[in-house]
């Protein structure tokens, strides 16, 4: 009995042929091409498609036109609100666009971020977004901008989130403006003794956040005293256990700021389990104002970020579709500042 002879997948000359129409017409109607199509001549291309069981080649399309048309996006850790609603963002903007968004998690890890952009070269994206902070002292950063460079020196674009990356295009978060602003309104409630459970040193974001504090409480005549300056993963068990190790150390404090929400979430947690009200024994408050933080109880006190704006504004950056109020695309390089808003909720309550 001879083996069934399998069926070879339609080509582009197989739907041509079907539709009645040039090669050249075929391609244009299922490729993207910018060129127009007779609209009765795309609907009989796409309809002889659709009944051969042809699809497009992306890779070919990718070797073609040197690009693909997705967007790779990089973040640190996707479970983290802070960048799901970041990605929320770009995805929304791509849709507008007819992109298609691929998510790559990097760990706050810099030889990862470098050996992840590094592969993502090779499936020819049109953008690549880094989202999260970047890292002081980082023995990869010079390596990661030549890869940078060398994949718009191709055709490829980039933008960043979070700290100044000039040349390539960014969104600036302001985390020292954000802190600063968040420290003169709860000394404005009656605040007086703080604490701060912040990242890793070498993190960009939790330093600025940290500095933009102290600027602030400085204002106010509020020192911060090192030892109520607690160094813990970037993340709420780095924030839980922060927590635990203020409240070992026996710091007379009455208010803690975590420089992000979810470590925020993490000394709640601590502080309820050492008996000790959120809000009402000792206020809490933390930065980016994620979705979650609204529904805890009490209600978090924090900076908001419109995380899906800045997403947004990456992509458009990016690509270019990006208008200033006048109308005009931004030049290259431009960055975006977001502005931030301190909320002030139930966990903070005045004094």
């Amino acid at each position: 009995m001879s083996a069934p002879v399998s069926k070879s997948p339609a080509t582009l000359h197989d739907v041509a042929r079907e539709a009645g129409v040039s090669l050249a017409t075929a391609s244009r109607s299922l490729n993207g091409s910018t060129r127009k199509v007779n609209e009765a001549y795309r609907q009989r291309v796409v309809e002889a498609a659709q009944r051969l069981g042809y699809t497009t080649n992306l890779f070919a399309q990718a070797v073609a036109k040197g690009s693909t048309t997705t967007v790779a996006l990089l973040v640190a850790d996707i479970a983290d609100p802070y960048f799901s609603s970041i990605a929320a963002g770009v995805i929304d903007a791509a849709n507008e666009e007819g992109l298609v968004v691929t998510i790559a998690v990097t760990g706050r890890n810099a030889q990862r971020e470098l050996d992840t952009v590094r592969a993502l070269r090779g499936q020819r994206p049109r953008v690549m977004i880094l989202a999260g902070s970047r890292t002081t002292g980082s023995a990869f950063e010079e390596q990661l901008r030549g890869e940078l460079a060398s994949f718009e020196d191709t055709g490829g674009k980039v933008a960043f989130i979070s700290q100044d990356a000039a040349p390539f295009a960014t969104v600036l978060l302001d985390n020292r403006g954000g802190a600063r602003d968040l420290a003169v309104a709860l000394a404005s409630l009656g605040y007086r003794d703080f604490a701060v459970i912040t990242g890793p040193p070498e993190i960009r974001t939790a330093e600025e956040r940290l500095e933009g504090f102290t600027a602030g409480l400085a204002e106010r005549g509020i020192p911060l005293p090192p030892e109520r300056i607690i160094h813990a993963d970037f993340t709420r068990d780095g924030g839980y256990r922060g927590a635990r190790e203020l409240l070992a150390s026996g710091a007379a404090v009455d208010l803690v700021f975590a420089v992000n929400d979810v470590m925020a979430v993490g000394v709640v947690s601590a502080l309820r389990e050492a008996g000790i009200v959120p809000g009402a024994g000792i206020g809490v408050a933390g930065y980016d104002d994620i979705p979650t933080v609204r529904d805890i109880t009490p209600a978090l006190t924090t900076v908001r970020i419109p995380l899906e704006d800045v997403g947004r504004q990456a992509l458009q950056l990016a690509t270019g579709s990006a208008h200033d109020d006048a109308g005009s695309a931004p030049a290259p390089g431009r960055t975006a500042a977001i502005r931030t808003e301190t909320v002030i909720r139930g966990s903070t309550p005045r004094r």
